[in-house]
């Protein structure tokens, strides 16, 4: 198929209509959402694409997934034709050459433009969606969002050359001040400061020009453990880092270890590199050896053995023969098997080297451990055992996590970080509450007994103010109201709304899995023998050790990847939103959230993207903002707006509350029970868990079955692994 038309003669109108054309004949039985989204990218990026390499990273695995005959090759190939359909006459494209500048015959947009839609029209099966009239993108919309990317885009590059020397996107960076008293500052220089409690007084943290806190004071008792609660967006993670950064300042001989990067991989084996963390047991065990290899050389001298029998006094006094066995201990509670434990690091993924870092931290023992979200990258086996195991915490411990559960088990302490301040609260998450509520109540007594009191003397004043009889009742009433302290209305902090899209019903069957098994290779299966059966009604959760399979199962319901045997089948009308574990990471850095949608969704008008926005509680200027300035559970609600911006009526949720914050999690519950779309849901958020779920299946030694107790009864299944495990 040629198009001898020139590229500069051609417009939007004839571009999009080759498209059409070149795309049916490829892909006949595309989605119509699928096909908008592809039309729309290509049509609104023409001119910033340099090479058919270009247009397959931009479009290449959607059409990949849409054609599962197709190889990646064959994907390649049809770019270049797509290239050659963009750029006549360019060098790597063998369908559209530009041979001179005399069309061969004239072209008739309107006849083109009809064909192509006759044409769509009997490709159609009953299995592809009819598609609204009101969807079809706008062709002067396009061309006005093409001309804002070619403006946006020419900025860049204009900047970029006015600052050749500039790296990459440069963020916001967080700053803080504190006050130390003189009592502290001149033990600190003495060296005479040997205090186990943290007191950071007086202290403020800014990030950028956003004041996160002032004048606010922590204090960490020695081994007592806190969690650190918030909303996102409030300074958390920001607040471990100016204290694990040295930015705020505690007592210098008080180690510290902030759980935040993973493992770096290289040939060490995993239990190795958590005894490594030890490194007085490390240099013990390494002058030992090299004093030993000077004994068999024969060039010990009487000091070396004097020396010899010093390190095993040493390594017998921290217990360095148990060393081994508490290591492996604490990896094998995190998940790691034997054979993981000798596997080198280089060999895991990100999340498995996560682990690995917070295992290296619970063996070190520091005197102030500093944990991030320590349950995000847990299956729910890993969280119990993690629950546990901090219960005994000999240091001091701060966390920061938003499973209530965990919430309610771990801590000693809750810090709540609120309006700029931080306030401590005796017990766990569950007393917090009651604490908190309970004080906020009688703080709203207070001021409007005040409020009440203050309306009555100054109606008295009012009335006698010019009473000669009554001047010094007034003059007496007047001091009192200025002696009175000024109280503040409690502010309440805005309830969280995740909204998701109202959709309509489709009738039975919806989505079925019938003898379903799944092999990436003859000597590995990962399940066999699934079914499952879902409707619009459906709330299934899917839980199970990380590795068996909760993530490859979703894809098969989804179709990105075919079963090796069995059936699945789909109503015709069905159309699925996919939450990703790795959505948040994957979203374009540098653009601000309307910018995201417009590129994702081209061709609306932007109070619609606003909108979609508002409703997972991105709004007013956090919607303009760089989306790598968002905090990660304000990335996590742009994820959300991007998935359900396409009317989906089946939602894939994998580990959605990763980042989200407590008050988020609830209102993502409400939502879904609210939604009146079928859902699929993967967590380890005990709490969603129990407010969504209606059918519990685990995931695990090669099969997927449905657990009758529900929650209840897979954590006591899991209990008694853990306690057999500990014999």
């Amino acid at each position: 198929m040629t198009f001898p038309i020139l590229r500069d003669e051609w417009n939007l109108e004839t571009i999009m209509a080759a498209y059409l054309e070149y795309l049916k004949q490829e892909f006949p039985k595309i989605d119509d959402e699928l096909y908008q989204y592809v039309e729309g990218v290509l049509t609104s990026s023409a001119d910033d694409f340099e090479d058919s390499g270009e247009i397959f990273d931009a479009v290449g695995e959607v059409l990949q997934e849409v054609a599962n005959d197709k190889s990646e090759d064959d994907i390649k190939v049809i770019c270049e034709k797509l290239w050659g359909i963009m750029k006549p006459g360019s060098n790597d494209s063998n369908v559209a050459k530009k041979e001179n500048r005399v069309l061969e015959a004239p072209v008739h947009l309107k006849s083109l433009s009809d064909n192509s839609e006759t044409d769509m029209g009997e490709i159609k099966s009953i299995w592809v969606t009819q598609r609204d009239d009101n969807l079809k993108v706008d062709a002067k919309k396009l061309e006005k969002a093409e001309a804002k990317l070619k403006q946006r885009q020419e900025k860049r590059v204009a900047d970029m050359q006015a600052k050749p020397a500039a790296g990459p996107l440069k963020l916001e960076t967080a700053s803080a001040s504190q006050v130390t008293s003189r009592k502290d500052a001149k033990m600190e220089a003495k060296g005479s400061n040997r205090t186990q409690d943290i007191r950071i007084e007086n202290f403020d943290v800014a990030f950028g020009e956003r004041v996160l806190l002032q004048g606010a004071d922590l204090l960490l008792s020695f081994g007592r453990r806190y969690g650190l609660v918030g909303r996102n967006g409030h300074g958390k993670t920001t607040l471990l880092r100016m204290i694990s950064g040295g930015q705020l300042r505690i007592p210098s001989h008080v180690s510290i270890l902030h759980v935040e990067q993973e493992v770096v991989g290289d040939e060490t084996p995993a239990l190795q590199s958590v005894l490594e963390c030890d490194t007085k047991r490390e240099d013990l065990l390494k002058r030992e050896r090299e004093i030993n290899a000077a004994v068999n050389a024969g060039t010990a001298d009487s000091k070396m053995a004097e020396e010899l029998s010093e390190v095993y006094v040493a390594l017998q006094t921290i217990e360095a023969d148990k060393a081994p066995a508490r290591a492996s201990r604490i990896l094998n509670g995190l998940g790691f098997t034997v054979e993981m434990q000798s596997r080198k690091t280089k060999e895991f993924s990100g999340g498995w080297r996560m682990r690995l870092a917070l295992a290296r931290a619970l063996f070190s023992k520091p005197d102030l451990l500093l944990l991030d979200e320590p349950t995000n990258m847990l299956d729910i086996k890993a969280i119990i055992w993690l629950e546990n195991y901090l219960q005994n915490w000999p240091t001091t411990l701060l966390v920061v996590s938003h499973d209530r559960n965990f919430l309610d088990t771990v801590p000693t302490d809750v810090i709540h970080l609120y309006a700029q301040r931080l306030e401590a609260y005796r017990g766990n998450y569950e007393q917090f509450e009651k604490t908190k509520n309970e004080k906020l109540k009688n703080q709203q007594r207070e001021w409007e007994a005040q409020q009440q009191h203050r309306e009555h003397v100054q109606a008295f004043i009012d009335r006698f103010r010019f009473n000669a009889n009554r001047a010094s009742s007034v003059q007496s009433k007047i001091k009192m109201l200025e002696k009175l302290p000024e109280l503040k209305p409690v502010e309440k902090e805005a309830d969280v709304i995740l909204r998701f899209p109202v959709v309509d019903p489709l009738s039975p069957p919806i989505l079925q899995l019938s003898e379903v098994s799944f092999s990436y290779d003859s000597k590995r299966t990962i399940f066999s023998n699934v079914n499952l059966n879902a409707t619009l009604e459906s709330r299934i959760c899917i839980v199970g050790d990380n590795g068996a399979g909760k993530t490859t199962l979703l894809k098969i319901i989804m179709g990105i990847l075919s079963p090796s045997r069995g059936d699945r089948i789909t109503h015709r009308n069905l159309k699925f939103g996919y939450f990703s574990q790795h959505h948040v990471d994957q979203l374009e850095m540098n653009l601000c959230s309307v910018e995201l949608l417009q590129q994702a969704f081209p061709g609306k008008p932007v109070e619609e993207y606003r909108r979609q926005l508002g409703s997972f509680g991105v709004s007013g200027d956090l919607a303009l903002q760089s989306i790598a300035s968002l905090s990660g559970g304000q990335k996590s609600r742009v994820a959300f707006a991007v998935m359900c911006m396409g009317n989906p009526n089946f939602l894939v949720l994998d580990e959605p509350t990763n980042h989200l914050d407590i008050e988020s999690i609830h209102a993502l519950g409400l939502a879904i029970n609210k939604y009146s779309g079928g859902v699929i849901l993967v967590s380890h958020d005990e709490r969603l868990i129990r407010m969504v779920c209606k059918e519990l299946w685990i995931c695990g030694n090669g099969s997927v079955h449905s657990i009758e107790g529900g929650f209840d009864e897979y954590r006591r299944i899991v209990e008694q692994e853990l306690a057999e495990q500990n014999k």
